[in-house]
């Protein structure tokens, strides 16, 4: 199953990212199997990140909610999530 999640940050979270940089991309690369693409999003380049997006290849909701709330960069109150259904338009081929 295909995911899609948008994260939402508060201003906060860019001192948590600071402190947890380096356990966060561990954790990307640990789970490479499932996250198949991620990163941070901000309203202009150079601004400091408002949110991420990652794209999922999971078995269901209930591991992607596993993922995200086992990340090191997930704190409740600093960061918001969507977890959404996400299909590709068209026939194209599509490598992640």
């Amino acid at each position: 199953m295909r995911l899609v999640v948008i994260y939402k940050d508060q201003p906060e979270m860019m001192a948590h990212r600071a402190l947890n940089e380096a356990a966060h991309f561990a954790y990307l690369d640990k789970h490479n199997d499932e996250i198949m693409i991620g990163g941070g999003l901000r309203n202009e380049p150079g601004a400091d990140f408002v949110g991420s997006l990652w794209i999922l290849e999971v078995t269901s909701f209930e591991r992607a909610e596993e993922l995200v709330q086992d990340d090191p960069y997930y704190v409740p109150g600093l960061r918001n999530y969507e977890i959404l259904v996400w299909g590709k338009a068209g026939n194209r081929e599509v490598v992640l």
